[in-house]
């Protein structure tokens, strides 16, 4: 008798995000991602000038997350910009996009 081999399913390695952190510093635009299985993931906006408006920082930001979860989880997300509480300070919830509605019926 011999033991079927099981495919061991994997974990991304990028978990879902969850919430977005946006900080403007001296150096440039600071970015950190919490994931739902409590992860976090922390970087530069390397293509936002230091001088950008926080609009653009946030678009940036909500690019990235939004490529992450498409790419690694296959999800559609929504990105929600929070009124900032500090200035230069922003966060922003993540959520999962409601599914198209279906075209044929």
């Amino acid at each position: 008798m011999t033991r079927q081999k099981r495919e061991k399913e994997r974990r991304p390695p990028f978990g879902m995000p969850k919430d977005i952190i946006l900080l403007a510093t001296p150096e440039g635009w600071r970015h950190s991602v919490l994931t739902m299985d409590g992860g976090m993931h922390c970087g530069r906006l390397a293509d936002v000038s230091v001088n950008a408006d926080p609009a653009e920082a946030q678009a940036a930001a909500a690019a990235i997350v939004v490529g992450l979860a498409h790419d690694f989880h296959e999800a559609r997300v929504d990105v929600t910009w929070n009124p900032p509480r500090e200035p230069g300070s922003w966060t922003a919830q993540v959520t999962v996009a409601a599914s198209p509605p279906n075209a044929l019926g």
